[in-house]
């Protein structure tokens, strides 16, 4: 897949002017191509262009220093993918805590539905036994009412 970026902002990207890139074009060096009256440049291609030129201006044509280029490359890309195994083992550590954290947080939601599932047999439970009390205060209050209306009656005669 190839990635076009406009040519301004493949200056800002990699620090060179445009009169400097514009060599690079007229050598071959990158590829461009032109859209509504923009110029593009193809970026995949233009790293590896990229990399002899910034070694050249590393050694300034000596051939001493144009091994201490190649080293100060090798050791860049040595410290780039030495991160890069610590990115991953500090992702994997992360994934790791999320699982056991998603492991914790599991069983917490399962005990706190069997919780709720004894909660709420207990309240039916005890609905149950305050309409059964209702119940029983209502016929007690209705054998009052009985008795007191014979007592009435018995005092009027």
């Amino acid at each position: 897949m190839q990635t076009w970026l406009e040519i301004e902002k493949f200056s800002k990207l990699i620090h060179l002017d445009i009169l400097a890139i514009e060599d690079m074009i007229k050598n071959g060096d990158l590829i461009t191509k032109e859209e509504d009256g923009k110029r593009f440049i193809e970026v995949d291609r233009a790293t590896y262009s990229l990399i002899p030129t910034l070694k050249q201006e590393v050694s300034s044509g000596s051939e001493k220093e144009f091994l201490l280029g190649n080293d100060f490359i090798e050791k860049t890309i040595g410290t780039i993918l030495s991160l890069h195994e610590k990115v991953l083992d500090a992702k994997d550590e992360t994934l790791e805590a999320l699982k056991g954290e998603n492991r914790f947080l599991k069983e917490a939601l399962f005990s706190m539905q069997e919780l709720y599932d004894e909660d709420r047999k207990t309240a039916e439970t005890l609905t149950t036994q305050l309409k059964l009390a209702q119940e029983e205060l209502e016929f007690t209050r209705r054998k009052y009412k009985l008795m007191w209306n014979k007592a009435v009656e018995n005092y009027k005669k």
